[in-house]
C-alpha cells in the first residue's frame, strides 16, 4: 500500500491489520503527541484493561509541518536501538510488539500509567532512590555491548554501517554543537539574556572548546547511543509496588561517544536543579550526577571481564572511563547552553515565574562545564559549581 500517515480514526483498523488486536470490541484511540518529531496514539479497550501505543515518524518535524522536511527513516534507527537494548537491558525500555518499516510505525507497550520524569520534577517531585542509577546502568549496558569491548570487530563494523544517521546527526552537530555560538535563525532567548548570548558568541575560547566536542561527536564511534537521553525521554512510576524506569524515544540513535548520552542526562538534571533552586523546592537533585556515574561505572566494570579483546587491560579501562567522564561533562555543558539560547528550550526554565535568574546561572554553569571539563574530575566538583 505504501507509506500512509495515520490519523486517530485509522488506528483501530491498523492494529487489527497488523495482528496486534484480535478481539472484536471497540478500540478507543486518543492522540498524545508531545515531542517535536512524531505522532503518538494510545489505543485501549472499553474497560481500559488493555492498551497499546502506536508511534509514527512523519516526513517532517511535527511541530513545524512540511516546511521542515525530515526523513521518516529515523524510525528505523529507533527500532534498531530497541532491538539492541532488548538483548542487554530489556527491563529499561518499553516492550516493542512490532515495527512496520513500510509505514515507519512502532507498536509498543502502553506506558500511560507512568509519568515523564521531567513532568515529575517540574511539579516538585523527586527522582526517587534508584532512577538515576538505573539510567547509568542503561548507558553502560547498551554501550558496552555495542562497543569494541563487547562486540566482535566484524559485527561492530556492520552495526556502525547500519546505524549511520546523517540527517539526525547533522541536527545535533548544528543545533547543539555550533548554532548557539553563532548568529542563527534557530536561536532565541529571553531578552534578559541578551548580554550573555552576545558574550557567548564572542567567546573564542568557548567556541574552540565546543569545536573540540563537536569533532569528538562527529568522529568518536565508541558505541551505540540513545542519542537524545534527557528527562523527557524517561518514564517513571510504580507497578506492583516496584519502581519502574523506562527509557524511550531513541530515534537519534547512532554509534558515537558514550559521554554524549551521559552528558545529555546530566544537563537535564542540572537544569532541573536550577528550577528547584529558583522555586526553593530542592529535594534530591544534588545526588543525581553521582548516582548516574556510579550506576554507569559499576555496571561497566562488572561487564569488563567479558570483553572480547583482552589486550585492553584494567589500566586501560581506568583511562577510558576517565575520558568518558570528561566528555560527559563537556557535552552536559553544550546541552545546557543550547536549551537556553539555542533551539528547543526546556519547560524547567520557561515555566518559571521569572526564568531569567535561573537561566543565567544555567548558562554560566554550562560554560564552566565546557571549558573546565578536564579539571572537573569528580561529580562532586560539578555539584559544587551548581550550588
Amino acid at each position: 500500500m505504501g507509506y500512509r500517515i495515520l490519523e486517530t480514526e485509522d488506528v483501530p483498523a491498523y492494529l487489527r491489520e497488523r495482528g496486534h488486536w484480535d478481539d472484536t470490541g471497540d478500540i478507543r484511540v486518543r492522540e498524545v503527541s508531545d515531542g517535536n518529531m512524531n505522532r503518538v496514539f494510545l489505543a485501549s479497550n472499553g474497560d481500559g484493561t488493555r492498551g497499546l501505543a502506536v508511534k509514527q515518524a512523519l516526513p517532517w518535524v511535527r511541530v513545524a509541518g512540511p516546511s521542515w522536511p525530515m526523513s521518516p527513516e529515523r524510525a528505523d534507527a529507533e527500532a534498531r536501538a530497541y532491538e539492541q537494548v532488548a538483548r542487554v537491558a530489556p527491563d529499561k525500555i518499553p516492550t516493542v510488539h512490532g515495527y512496520d518499516a513500510e509505514n515507519y510505525a512502532l507498536v509498543m507497550e502502553d506506558m500511560s500509567d507512568l509519568q515523564v520524569l521531567r513532568t515529575v520534577l517540574n511539579e516538585g517531585g523527586s527522582y526517587g532512590p534508584d532512577t538515576s542509577r538505573r539510567i547509568g546502568e542503561f548507558v553502560a549496558q547498551l554501550t558496552f555491548a555495542t562497543s569494541d569491548f563487547g562486540m566482535p570487530s566484524a559485527e561492530r563494523k556492520a552495526l556502525i554501517a547500519a546505524s549511520v544517521s546523517p540527517e539526525l546527526c547533522r541536527i545535533t552537530e548544528d543545533v547543539v554543537l555550533s548554532e548557539p555560538y553563532v548568529e542563527h535563525e534557530h536561536n532565541h532567548w529571553h531578552p534578559g539574556l541578551d548580554d550573555l548570548a552576545a558574550e557567548f558568541r564572542a567567546d573564542t575560547r568557548l567556541r574552540t572548546e565546543v569545536a573540540d566536542l563537536r569533532h569528538t561527536f562527529m568522529t568518536s564511534a565508541q558505541a551505540l547511543l540513545h542519542g537524545d537521553l534527557h528527562t523527557g525521554s524517561v518514564m517513571v512510576g510504580e507497578r506492583e509496588s516496584a519502581l519502574v524506569v523506562r527509557v524511550f524515544d531513541p530515534e537519534f540513535s547512532f554509534v558515537g561517544p558514550i559521554g554524549y548520552d551521559l552528558g545529555l542526562y546530566w544537563a537535564n538534571v542540572l537544569v532541573a536543579q536550577a528550577r528547584a533552586q529558583a522555586l526553593g523546592t530542592v529535594t534530591d537533585h544534588a545526588a543525581q550526577l553521582r548516582l548516574t556515574w556510579e550506576g554507569f561505572e559499576t555496571e561497566f566494570r562488572r561487564l569488563w571481564p567479558a570483553r572480547v579483546d583482552s589486550f585492553f587491560d584494567d589500566a586501560y579501562l581506568d583511562r577510558f572511563l576517565g575520558r568518558v567522564r570528561s566528555d560527559s561533562v563537556g557535552f552536559a555543558g553544550t546541552e545546557i547552553v543550547r536549551r537556553v539560547i539555542g533551539f528547543a528550550h526546556l519547560t524547567d526554565l520557561t515555566t518559571l515565574p521569572d526564568p531569567v535568574p535561573a537561566s543565567r546561572r544555567a548558562l554560566l554553569l554550562g560554560r564552566e562545564l565546557i571549558v573546565r571539563r578536564a579539571e572537573l574530575t569528580g561529580t562532586e566538583d560539578i555539584e559544587a559549581l551548581a550550588r
